[in-house]
């Protein structure tokens, strides 16, 4: 392991200070209230570092019932906006129905006035025909006395004989109308009775049949109308009201989310302080149960920076390449891995040295390289596997590796510069479980420039 001198440039409290100075001396006195304080300082990490879990969980929770609301209030407005149609349309039932009833009410005038003229019609069919009998007898007299006279009244009797034939074809002709009028007037007269007192049969409440008028039946139609114009009312102003309820749920949620956020960046400022502590208390000379795992970081950083300078200097990748920030997306994957230009010079050097800080201490979980963006090229060996195609929940667990992690406690420890910098967060193991770790990060320089950071996390 390689040793290490504090060069943190943030001020100590002067208490903590005092404490360091202190610490210089053969007390035991300070030692052992420094290891106990340093006790401390890791409850308050522990507590701290789950606080901010339970406040990003529900943040995310939050986040996830205001989606759910918003999807929420626009179908209520979708079914708000339908039970508005369909008051429309009941009123514009209702209305119709109103405008049937005058439709049959005019009908039924209308069929009346048929009535009476094709009485009048039936009226001039008798008188003709009583005029053609007339004529007829007429006709047959004129015959008779035609014939009395002889040959002189010859030329009478064929016209005589033509006027009776053709008040027999009449009085025919009157009969017909009559007839037709007559049964015109039976249809007529059934379609008035139809209109206007037409029987209907309804089926009534205990079971049993019963008549009802054709006007009955247009009003009980009616007042069907009328009760759904008025459900569709009342339903309309339901749905407004649940509307309205849902805005200002919305607005309470919106509400809540900004006040978990607030909470959570003050967690984030609570959680900061204890590893500030942490830092002091580790970088004092007094050896804590830190210790081991800081010493750790530095000697893989450091191993790791040698692997790259040497890869620089044997021309296996050029400085430029090997800084390389243009992150190529590999089409497909999920989630979202991408190339660089120095991965080929990860693949070979990395594996080697971080798979053996894996056993050199207890409780260890991952150590890892990262660039000074937390691009992630090659991972521990079980988290580099290749992605499945559709299975991103196995993928995220499983493939690790080429893919930009940039979270708070990420992206803190590839761009630390300090000797050393320790975090502790919640890492999400998948279904739901949790491991509470601590990180012990240091920077990798490659010929005088930061290159990023290596990420040693272990357990409590």
């Amino acid at each position: 392991m390689l040793g290490f001198k504090r060069k943190d440039t943030v001020a100590a409290p002067a208490t903590t200070s005092a404490l360091i100075d202190s610490a210089q001396k053969p007390n035991s006195d300070v030692h052992t209230l420094a290891q106990k304080l340093q006790r401390d300082t890791d409850g308050l990490g522990h507590e701290a570092a789950e606080l901010r879990g339970t406040l990003e969980d529900s943040c995310a929770v939050a986040l996830h019932q205001e989606e759910g609301f918003t999807v929420l209030a626009a179908q209520l407005k979708d079914i708000g906006q339908a039970q508005h149609r369909i008051q429309d349309t009941s009123h514009q039932s209702l209305a119709s129905v109103a405008q049937a009833r005058q439709s049959v009410e005019h009908v039924g005038h209308e069929v009346s006035q048929v009535v009476v003229t094709l009485k009048h019609v039936a009226s001039a069919a008798r008188d003709i025909t009583q005029v053609a009998l007339q004529t007829r007898l007429v006709a047959f007299n004129a015959s008779v006395e035609a014939k009395r006279a002889g040959e002189a009244g010859r030329g009478f009797s064929v016209v005589a004989d033509a006027v009776k034939d053709l008040a027999t074809q009449v009085e025919a002709t009157s009969k017909t109308i009559m007839s037709t009028v007559s049964q015109l007037d039976d249809r007529i007269q059934a379609l008035s009775r139809e209109l206007l007192s037409r029987d209907a049969v309804t089926s009534s409440g205990d079971g049993r049949a019963q008549r009802v008028t054709f006007h009955q039946a247009l009003t009980q139609v009616e007042t069907g109308v009328r009760s759904i114009t008025e459900a569709a009312d009342q339903s309309r102003g339901l749905s407004d009201g649940v509307n309205q309820q849902v805005s200002q749920m919305g607005a309470q949620i919106k509400r809540t989310h900004v006040a978990l956020n607030t909470a959570m960046k003050r967690s984030e400022a609570v959680l900061g302080v204890s590893e500030r502590l942490m830092e002091l208390i580790a970088g004092s000379g007094i050896r804590t149960p830190d210790t081991p795992y800081i010493e750790l970081a530095q000697s893989v950083a450091s191993q790791i920076a040698q692997s790259l300078d040497k890869a620089v200097t044997t021309g296996k990748t050029s400085l430029v390449d090997l800084f390389d920030e243009h992150y190529r997306p590999i089409q497909g994957s999920q989630p979202q891995q991408h190339q660089t230009k120095f991965n080929a010079v990860t693949d070979t050097s990395f594996p080697a040295i971080q798979e053996a800080a894996l056993t050199a201490l207890p409780e260890i979980v991952f150590c890892i390289s990262t660039d000074r963006n937390g691009y992630i090229s090659t991972h521990n060996k079980k988290y580099c596997q290749p992605q499945r195609a559709g299975d991103v929940v196995w993928n995220t667990a499983n493939s690790r590796w080429r893919r930009v992690f940039n979270d708070r406690t990420g992206l803190a420890s590839a761009r630390n510069q300090r000797p050393f910098l320790l975090q502790t967060y919640r890492r999400d193991m998948g279904g739901g479980h949790f491991v509470l770790l601590k990180e012990a990060s240091a920077p990798i320089v490659v010929q005088g420039r930061h290159w990023g950071g290596l990420r040693l996390a272990y357990r409590f």
